[in-house]
């Protein structure tokens, strides 16, 4: 399994593939630049690995402390942390409760020192024409944080598959080098 910083690499290695396929397929300068700016965050912050005290959990600094519930409720490389699409909607699921919850917080602690008379209905309406008027800006940030993840769990994938081959065949030279030992006792007893 690759570490954290080989992760990384490989993240910002597919970073021109995943912008330039997007440029192509688009040919949309923000799209490409909302998916490329997601991957990486999928890639770096938001990945598969926040389920374990990893590069990714240690770089949310001092609110990392947000992630330890994940980290008790979800069993690390799960379908859960590290599954296809699952993985990432569980996440950002996730941190939107967290933000919601921060929201609430910001608002209750404005209503109370400054009077603000900041009220949930008054907050729901900005919050609904971020999520219709951009939609497909919002699309773009879920393909992009997805790919990130994507990128995470084969990298896994391919490293579990080199150790496991690797393994299997040290194992086979193991049991070679054992054989050979056991027929040279053999011979050497029928020879005295």
């Amino acid at each position: 399994m690759p570490s954290g910083r080989t992760h990384d690499r490989i993240t910002y290695l597919c970073l021109p593939f995943v912008a330039g396929a997007t440029a192509w397929i688009t040919r949309s300068p923000s799209t490409t630049i909302i998916v490329s700016l997601s991957f990486l965050a999928g890639g770096l912050m938001i990945g598969p690995d926040l389920d374990i005290h990893s590069i990714q959990y240690r770089r949310w600094g001092p609110l990392r402390w947000i992630w330890l519930p994940y980290q008790i409720a979800i069993k690390h490389r799960s379908h859960w942390s590290h599954g296809p699409i699952i993985g990432t909607a569980l996440r950002v699921v996730y941190l939107s409760i967290w933000l919601a919850l921060f929201a609430l917080i910001a608002t209750q602690t404005l209503n109370f020192f400054w009077n603000a008379q900041l009220s949930w209905q008054m907050m729901r309406a900005p919050f609904r024409t971020l999520m219709s008027k951009y939609v497909m800006e919002w699309v773009a940030v879920l393909i992009g944080l997805e790919l990130g993840s994507i990128s995470h769990s084969v990298s896994d994938a391919l490293g579990s598959r080199h150790v496991q081959r690797k393994r299997r065949k040290q194992g086979q030279r193991d049991r070679r080098k054992t054989g050979s030992r056991k027929r040279s006792k053999r011979v050497s007893r029928r020879g005295r």
